[in-house]
């Protein structure tokens, strides 16, 4: 008798299967699978190709056409070929490309997993979850991985968020704030030719930054500004600030949000896209598997609705917000608020 009905335990079994489907996709990032099946090839021909095992290659591209990355045309032997969506991500030389970006958030999500029973339990010190302690490893990270993950997706997304908030687009002086590597200020100031900017991270990000800004040819109207935002200035006037995922790294961020609210010039904008917790389980599901790590290290991460009220606490007016599944990884909840001229006069 069959039945569409599944086990309540499935889904559970799903998870515990997972990793093994993010091990196969990492490992055929690692031998290039991809970039050898731009045309169609057998497993056999991949293999010769790759130093591989023929059979174990047969059953990693079985397991890769299962996840909709290949497409696989039955024969004699059968062959694989990528299909568009692997193509433009995971394809060296496309302008999608951000393999390196999701073997690193994989490594760093089963890194945390590895660590949950010693964050959870009561033994041994507390972590301290806002001390920087590898500056040059996320340097490192904004040169290579963020810097896809920007280009390939988060650029685009927020040029989408930007596009949403009237006014936002004529803005003339633009701070990219925490921005890694810079590429979404780097984008806002290139589609207005009247816009300057500035991108304001950890001095050895900053510095990565900036080396982007020389790239594009914006040096004339991008600079950097290298510090911590809980302790050092981040200028002032500007018409518009731009800040994503910042929040969760600072100790303090009632302070920060009225640092930037400083920062603003009368009638300016904040535009912050950062992951809330939602209220309803399945969504939420969508946010935590990606942000509790943060929770077990200390981190911020707000529930539905309490960035709204911490910027009207921090006195910004006109303070509205949208959903958006188009960053990377997890859907983030997108504000915008201003800083009230009548206020800023007085």
């Amino acid at each position: 008798m069959h039945s569409d009905q599944t086990h309540p335990l499935q889904r559970y079994w799903n998870l515990a299967a997972a990793p093994v489907q993010a091990a196969a996709l990492d490992a055929a990032l690692e031998f290039g699978v991809f970039d050898r099946l731009h045309e169609p090839a057998s497993a056999a021909e991949v293999a010769d190709a790759l130093g591989l095992r023929p059979a174990q290659t047969a059953s990693l591209l079985d397991m890769l056409w299962s996840l909709d990355l290949l497409q696989r045309i039955d024969g004699m032997p059968a062959r694989y070929v990528c299909q568009p969506q692997a193509r433009l991500h995971f394809c060296q030389g496309q302008p999608g490309y951000c393999a390196d970006a999701w073997r690193y958030r994989r490594r760093a999500l089963a890194h945390f997993g590895d660590q949950m029973r010693a964050l959870l339990s009561a033994e041994g010190p507390a972590p301290d979850p806002y001390v920087q302690t590898n500056a040059q490893g996320w340097a490192d990270a904004a040169r290579v991985q963020i810097g896809q993950e920007q280009r390939a997706i988060a650029v685009a997304a927020a040029r989408e968020a930007v596009r949403c908030v009237p006014g936002a687009a004529q803005a003339r002086r633009i701070l990219d704030l925490g921005g890694g590597p810079g590429l979404i200020g780097i984008d806002l100031v290139r589609s207005n030719p009247a816009a300057r900017g500035v991108v304001f991270d950890w001095p050895e990000t900053a510095a990565v930054a900036q080396e982007n800004i020389a790239q594009a040819g914006l040096s004339d109207r991008m600079s950097v500004l290298g510090g911590d935002l809980a302790r050092d200035p981040i200028g002032q006037g500007y018409d518009l600030i731009w800040c994503s995922s910042v929040l969760h790294f600072v100790p303090d961020a009632a302070a920060a949000l009225r640092k930037m609210r400083d920062a603003l010039a009368p009638g300016g904008l904040l535009l912050m896209a950062h992951a809330e917790i939602p209220a309803d389980a399945a969504a939420a599901a969508r946010v935590l598997a990606f942000y509790m790590p943060m929770q077990l290290l200390g981190r911020r991460v707000t529930r539905q609705g309490e960035l709204r009220r911490m910027l009207l606490d921090a006195g910004y007016a006109d303070v509205r917000g949208f959903d958006s599944a188009a960053f990377p990884m997890a859907p983030l909840h997108v504000l915008t608020a201003r800083k009230d001229e009548l206020a800023a006069r007085q």
